[in-house]
């Protein structure tokens, strides 16, 4: 079978090794040259280095690129991990259609940023769901999917790494087994259950200290590593990435209480936040005890306000 492979990043290079290590035919490849930071991106380079058709992923819309595609012949079109939105024509280009990734139990959590959104709700479980692409946003049916559990102190880049960057993989290949094979399921997404949500940023990442222990905390996993959820030190932004709930502090909520080689301290609604690592008014991200000590703030110290009683 024929495969157009579409997408960037490591988890685009991954799925490409997957799947010639699984036999497949790779005959074309649609990614950014480079990344974000200039650098080149692994899955164009690593299609440069196979000696196969390159396509830029911003330039798919051009018609020209498009009969390029079409002379390929591409069977099956596989979407790993795909920040453009594509032409409709170029998604119905292969002779099966274009199956994608997407890190949520679909449904729930349709959307660019899934995993973050399913920290910051408090849900105990997601996934991964490979599906068949049409003209909506993650809104196509259902060909597989795969559950796995939040643990209790995951972050978004824990839960990523760690569980459904490997697990989308090893979907996205075993679709496209059962694609080849002519056993692939279209399950219709049940509409009555879906949520999509916008792009997790700084307008949702701020921390409200009067919130539950359990909710803040999650705010917190869920912004880490981006953006990072913030409070402000006197006026100042700080954002909080490594933590940890502990015991409670007697003291109200947002008050910075003591800080050590343990981390920084800070009161919650029955509990304390614990934090670890934070980046102070746009400064790199270092200790949270370093920070107190060459930030010059004396303990305890409010956040967003917060007084000592």
């Amino acid at each position: 079978m024929r495969i157009l492979l579409i997408g960037q990043a490591q988890f685009g290079e991954a799925v490409f090794r997957a799947l010639q290590g699984a036999g497949e035919r790779i005959v074309g490849v649609s990614a950014p040259p480079v990344d974000r930071r200039g650098q080149p991106d692994p899955l164009w380079r690593l299609a440069e280095e196979a000696g196969l058709p390159r396509f830029e992923t911003a330039r798919l819309k051009r018609p020209e690129v498009y009969e390029e595609l079409a002379a390929l012949e591409p069977d099956l079109g596989v979407m790993a991990f795909v920040t453009h939105i594509l032409p409709e024509r170029v998604l119905d280009l292969p002779r099966h259609g274009t199956i994608q990734y997407h890190p949520s139990l679909l449904p729930r959590h349709r959307g660019r940023t899934a995993i973050a959104w399913a920290i910051a709700q408090g849900d105990e479980k997601t996934g991964v769901t490979v599906f068949w692409v049409d003209k909506g946003i993650d809104t196509g049916p259902i060909l597989l999917q795969r559950e796995v559990p939040i643990g209790p102190d995951d972050t978004t880049a824990s839960l990523y790494f760690g569980t459904l960057f490997p697990l989308g993989v090893e979907a996205l290949v075993e679709a496209t087994r059962l694609v080849r094979e002519g056993r692939a399921p279209r399950i219709p997404q049940d509409e009555a259950l879906a949520t999509y949500e916008h792009p997790f940023g700084d307008e949702h990442a701020r921390i409200d200290w009067n919130r539950p222990a359990r909710e803040v905390y999650a705010l917190v996993r869920a912004a880490n590593p981006q953006p990072g959820a913030y409070t402000l030190v006197e006026g100042r932004t700080l954002r909080i990435f490594d933590a940890r709930l502990g015991e409670p502090a007697a003291a109200p909520p947002g008050l910075a209480v003591d800080a050590g080689e343990h981390g920084l301290r800070i009161a919650l609604r029955e509990a304390s936040l614990v934090v670890q690592r934070v980046a102070y008014d746009g400064g790199p991200k270092i200790p949270a005890f370093e920070f107190v000590r060459q930030s010059g703030l004396r303990l305890p110290f409010s956040l967003d306000g917060v007084r000592p009683s």
